[in-house]
């Protein structure tokens, strides 16, 4: 077995360090390596035995066959027609739809206004949503108090809840272990800010009461717990749909859109929660995602509550899709970039049939994929190896890289000239980098598909979440970061939109702090001179037997003779 197979597998394709380069078809120096394994290559009506690639822990072990029986029922059958082409068999791509879009893509504002950071968060947070969860976390409080618990509470206003808005962003910027640390008076903290908008009880009372829908409503919701009048995530669905609506609302995507996973961190013992490996959050509530692959603006995602209750039949990957995919105002056209966790041939030819075209890996045990084995890949073929196969308008492409590579796609070509550079071992047993094919579908998957890890990545930065023991104000400051990174500019590198992030929220920060002195000035505190002081002569019953109670009037007397008064020895 050949050194480079040794290499640590990727789950992207390609890594940071390979650099693509746009060859012509015609170039010399890229050339079609043939496969070097010394088995014959088997003939069309050839009958070969799958062979699995074992993992570390069973590398030597004799396999079971179980899952070679599971993946057989699940592929398409081979009638001895279907053979695997190499690169050297010219493909043609069939007709593809003409691109139409509903609107411009791009932000969907005012042309020719200068918008202020808290304008373009208003887009989001509106008047009328900022209004409902006032009076919400209102009523909430009440019901609470009327039920016996104990907590000062003055009624909230909207310049209020925006000061509180304020001070979530400005905790995710400085990112302090505990809340308490913002308002504490340790000289290594220190922070004039938090207590200059509100105090701490009054900060930990709003975070207590706040609450996003109807309490009346979501005590009879509670009661239909059980039925399929239920609905799972009706705490936060006023906001949840706003957040939507306006991500539908004030931007079109281009052409190119991806679709996957993220994860918002929890450790709540609810049913909700998901457990995702290869994620850097894996344990919490699983987001499905739709963004444009350009800027990484999400364009819609919905949560995923477990059961679907909308269930076409066709598995939780097609339905997700088809749910995430608003054709109606979108246009046609448009080409969609998912993993294999949602690829299948079924998926695809729907997706034509409404005019949208689709790139993906595949895995290998799909209902559909071609399961011929006639001219396929070998485990000891040289990296940049292809094989391609075309079932009407699909295209199945093999590539071998550090491992083998398959992909399903509905507008490429199977080879368009591509190359890429790679460390390939040469015959010497020396290692250097050199240009070797990779199918167009692979290039562009690449290129498109780590789109909503860029849309993590600027919330990740300052990420506002804090611990709370309701798992619906989870999604509150979610539902916040979603709304401060939608309408950055396109970053050219990580860094430098981690800059125009903070920056950002800085300015946010300080215009939703202003708010509450713009709208509700400070009360002025006046001093009254007065002829004699305040001095009260109130004792309290003893709580138990046996308290000592001083039966002297030691207040008044220390007021009335000064720091020199001694306390009387019985006393």
């Amino acid at each position: 077995q050949e050194d480079w197979q040794t290499e640590i597998s990727l789950e992207k394709i390609n890594s940071s360090s390979d650099v693509e380069e746009l060859l012509p078809s015609t170039s010399k120096e890229v050339v079609c390596l043939p496969p070097t394994s010394k088995t014959p290559t088997p003939s069309a009506g050839d009958t070969v035995r799958p062979q699995p690639t074992p993992s570390k822990q069973n590398k030597g072990r004799p396999h079971s066959g179980r899952g070679t029986k599971r993946s057989a029922s699940a592929m398409s059958v081979n009638d001895g027609t279907q053979r695997w082409n190499d690169c050297s068999v010219e493909d043609e791509v069939p007709a593809l739809p003409n691109f139409f879009l509903k609107r411009n893509p791009g932000a969907q504002l005012v042309m020719d206004r200068i918008y202020s950071p808290l304008q373009l968060f208003q887009l989001f947070f509106t008047g009328s949503v900022v209004d409902t969860i006032v009076k919400n976390t209102n009523t909430f409080a009440r019901m609470r108090s009327e039920a016996g618990k104990h907590f000062l509470w003055l009624p909230l206003k909207a310049e209020e809840l925006y000061s509180y808005i304020a001070l979530v962003i400005y905790m995710g910027l400085l990112g302090a272990k505990n809340i308490i640390d913002y308002w504490s008076g340790k000289e290594i903290y220190c922070l004039p800010f938090p207590k200059s908008v509100m105090s701490i009880s009054r900060f930990q009372a709003i975070s207590w009461n706040l609450h996003i829908c109807d309490p009346e409503d979501d005590r009879e919701n509670s009661q239909k717990k059980g039925t399929q009048a239920y609905d799972r995530f009706f705490k936060i669905k006023p906001l949840y749909n706003d957040i939507v609506s306006a991500c539908k609302t004030y931007f079109h995507p281009d052409r190119q859109l991806a679709v996957d996973e993220r994860m918002v961190a929890t450790r709540a013992r609810i049913g909700i929660k998901q457990y995702m490996k290869d994620k850097p959050t894996k344990w919490g509530y699983k987001l499905y995602v739709l963004a444009d692959s350009a800027c990484g603006f999400t364009w819609n995602f919905f949560v995923y509550e477990g059961k679907y209750s909308l269930a076409t039949g066709k598995g939780l990957s097609y339905d997700s899709v088809m749910q995430l995919l608003d054709l109606s105002l979108l246009g046609k056209g448009y080409q969609l970039f998912i993993d294999n966790f949602y690829t299948s041939p079924c998926l695809f030819m729907d997706l034509l049939a409404k005019k949208t075209l689709a790139c993906g890996t595949i895995r290998t045990n799909r209902r559909g994929f071609p399961r011929t084995k006639a001219n396929d890949l070998s485990r000891r073929d040289q990296r940049g190896t292809i094989r391609w196969l075309r079932d009407g308008k699909l295209l199945f492409v093999k590539w071998m890289d550090t491992r083998e590579v398959t992909v399903c796609s509905t507008m490429h070509k199977a080879y368009d000239g591509d190359a890429v550079l790679r460390r390939v071992k040469n015959p010497e047993g020396e290692w250097e980098r050199r240009r070797i094919p990779i199918p167009a579908a692979v290039k562009d998957y690449n290129k498109y598909m780590g789109v909503v890890d860029l849309s993590d990545a600027l919330i990740g930065y300052y990420n506002v979440l804090h611990k709370t023991t309701k798992w619906y104000k989870t999604f509150f400051p979610h539902f916040v970061d979603i709304a401060v990174v939608k309408f950055h500019s396109p970053p050219a590198s990580l860094q430098s939109s981690e800059q125009k992030s903070s920056q950002f929220r800085e300015r946010l920060v300080s215009e939703l702090a202003r708010a509450i002195h713009i709208s509700c000035p400070r009360a002025v505190c006046i001093h009254i001179a007065s002829g004699e002081p305040c001095c009260p002569e109130y004792f309290g019953s003893d709580a138990t037997s046996g308290r000592r109670v001083c039966a002297l009037n030691c207040f008044r007397k220390w007021h009335t003779d000064g720091h020199k008064f001694a306390t009387d020895e019985n006393c």
